[in-house]
């Protein structure tokens, strides 16, 4: 014989469960959607987290225009096929990362390019291709930080090497009519401090010299990594993915 009361109590458990699953979700989706709102009150509402006082920005990909694929062309012109190595990441001759710890001069990298090299060229065929990735400066990011300079301490952290330093200083210079160093209280780059992102000790390097506190800091970057290795320094930071616009933020 058919148990409807049995049936009724399967009933009611299974919609108890369903209420609680039901309402499990809408927890979960609310705490989702806070989190989101919270990201996007940081990202899209122009808001920081309370008391930030210094900004340190990196330079290729958040102020200055760059694109790799024209280093690497230009470097397969020359006769090297092979500069990134497989999975598009991280430069496959330790020459590239000498320079820019500085931990080698111009003439030895030089030097180092053309051992890798079928032909024999030129100092400035090498520099060419070299800084055939550097671009130029939307003026809108730097009319920017001119505002930004009324509110914070602005800082730039770049890795970088002394070839590049000089051409996109140059570029900044005949652009804008001023030094790009007028803009920040200080400027530093892996070669100069002998250490690149993201590597903590050069972070730490940063706040220390700049006598900031990480917690008054905010690092924005384009690279996730180096953007993931800053927080474990406790400063605030912010990955520009290449979706994002650097005005966004502010």
């Amino acid at each position: 014989m058919f148990n409807c009361f049995k049936c009724l109590q399967l009933f009611s458990i299974k919609q108890d469960r369903f209420l609680h699953l039901t309402l499990l979700d809408f927890e979960k989706r609310l705490i989702d959607s806070e989190l989101e709102q919270t990201f996007y009150n940081f990202v899209g509402m122009k808001q920081f987290p309370e008391g930030i006082k210094n900004i340190i920005f990196d330079l290729g990909g958040v102020l200055l225009d760059i694109d790799a694929t024209r280093t690497i062309q230009a470097f397969r012109e020359l006769g090297m096929p092979d500069l990134i190595k497989p999975g598009g990441w991280g430069y496959r001759h330790k020459v590239f990362l000498q320079m820019e710890q500085g931990q080698i001069s111009e003439k030895t990298f030089r030097t180092g390019i053309r051992q890798l090299l079928p032909n024999p060229v030129s100092d400035e065929a090498i520099d060419a291709a070299w800084c055939a990735m550097i671009i130029d400066y939307a003026p809108e990011k730097i009319d920017l930080l001119k505002q930004l300079r009324d509110d914070y301490h602005l800082y730039l952290f770049s890795n970088t090497n002394s070839i590049h330093i000089c051409h996109f200083q140059a570029l900044f210079e005949k652009k804008f009519g001023h030094s790009l160093v007028d803009l920040f209280v200080k400027d530093y780059y892996s070669s100069d401090i002998q250490l690149r992102k993201p590597a903590l000790e050069s972070y730490q390097f940063v706040l220390d010299d700049a006598q900031i506190q990480p917690s008054e800091t905010l690092f924005i970057d384009d690279s996730e990594e180096n953007v993931n290795c800053a927080r474990q320094t406790d400063m605030h930071a912010v990955w520009l993915s290449p979706e994002m616009n650097l005005q966004e933020l502010f």
